[in-house]
């Protein structure tokens, strides 16, 4: 999907198509949204009933401009007027201020993105049923077996599957079509936004040699800057490496596969399904919190954090039975503890106690700007026995005295 997150703000608010806007920050509050319109146009009628259709008529001197911004925030998503000015995902917001002040910055809103990703994967499992769900985002389709799927290289059921998701959402997807998945990851990239991008086994060389190693998925920034030190920037540059000096280099299993991508090799199947190996909720605070100083204030943090994961897990309908934190310093160090339960469980009254229970293993005496709770070795709810379920359901009503925060 283009910009996702971003273009489905722009179907609320239409006003901003052609702006540059950033996702980002804390989750969106319609009361406070409806409080804030009617505070500053009081002459107007936004009455709670009616302010959702009438989001388009917001004047844009209404919505917040990045600059200024002071804070730990990280951008989720741009759209691609921001993109320009260099600001994309995973950038700091006060970066971000820097490069495009004029920006304007909406809070996240997930709820609204997993509808509409339901919706547009829905659309495409009516057309290309094989299908690996890769996010909120994204997916693989395989066209082998579809009526049509081979007409021009893919091309004609690519375009059948854009206008589908188009005609029911608004959105634009870019779709690459390749004999595999490595190909087809970067062939999606190739033409953004609302671009269709084919790539045979002999468009290779002149296709995607010439890019750079990092836009091949499973080459991340440590790789690249490891790469860039043997004067190995592009893709058709590692080409050139021998799998033993690949090897040699990188590892026995990494640089085998670095050859293999390389030379536009990938084996893997579409996997129509797969269980998720654990659920987890974390956050980055605005300022470094101290367990003393900040008691209250984390306590409240940390209580929403086990009743998002549990809210997570019984939605997707997983127990799990091993209960983690994750603590990140001032210093950027990272810790974690977990402990596991015999019985598996959702609740988030177990999952706070537990969680709490492994905050008392770790250093409690320094700052930390971020804390994560994380529930795995999960199964499916409805395989764990009666018995187990029963007691379970006494434990619910435990003392949260004993909890750190």
């Amino acid at each position: 999907m283009d910009a996702f997150f971003a273009s489905v703000e722009l179907l609320r608010y239409p006003q901003l198509t052609g702006l540059p806007v950033v996702i980002g920050g804390a989750r969106r509050k319609e009361d406070d949204l409806l409080r804030q319109l009617q505070i500053a146009f009081p002459d107007d009628a936004w009455e709670p009933d009616t302010f959702q259709d009438r989001l388009g008529e917001i004047p844009l001197s209404f919505f917040p401009r990045i600059a200024g911004y002071v804070g730990r925030g990280v951008i989720t998503t741009a759209t691609y007027a921001a993109r320009q000015f260099g600001v994309g995902s995973a950038i700091g917001l006060m970066k971000a201020a820097k490069l495009c002040p004029q920006a304007i910055l909406l809070p996240v809103d997930f709820d609204r993105y997993r509808h509409y990703s339901q919706r547009f994967k829905s659309t495409i499992a009516e057309i290309a049923p094989v299908i690996e769900n890769r996010g909120i985002d994204e997916v693989f389709i395989d066209f082998t077996d579809v009526p049509g799927g081979q007409r021009e290289g893919g091309r004609v059921l690519a375009r059948l599957i854009q206008k589908a998701i188009f005609e029911d959402t608004g959105l634009t997807c870019s779709i690459g079509v390749a004999p595999n998945k490595l190909l087809a990851k970067m062939a999606s990239e190739l033409k953004k936004p609302n671009g269709i991008s084919v790539v045979y086994e002999d468009d290779l060389e002149t296709l995607i040699w010439p890019l750079p190693c990092r836009k091949v998925n499973g080459i991340g920034p440590k790789a690249e800057a490891k790469l860039a030190t043997h004067g190995i920037h592009t893709i058709g540059e590692l080409a050139q490496k021998e799998n033993y000096w690949l090897i040699e280099n990188f590892g026995k299993a990494y640089g085998a596969w670095l050859h293999d991508a390389a030379h536009g090799k990938d084996d893997r199947p579409v996997v129509t399904h797969s269980e998720p190996v654990s659920i987890s909720r974390e956050t980055t605070f605005a300022r470094d919190l101290h367990a003393t100083h900040d008691r209250t204030e984390l306590s409240g943090v940390f209580t929403r954090l086990c009743e998002q994961v549990a809210a997570d897990l019984q939605r997707k309908g997983y127990v799990g039975k091993t209960i983690g934190v994750k603590l990140r310093y001032e210093n950027f160090q990272s810790v974690t503890r977990d402990h596991t339960l015999e019985i598996a469980t959702d609740q988030a009254s177990t999952i706070r106690h537990t969680a709490g229970l492994c905050l008392k293993r770790v250093d409690l005496n320094r700052r930390f700007r971020l804390l994560g709770v994380r529930v795995g070795s999960l199964i499916k709810a409805g395989e764990q026995t009666a018995e187990a379920t029963a007691e379970l359901a006494s434990d619910h009503g435990q003392d949260q005295a004993d909890l750190f925060f």
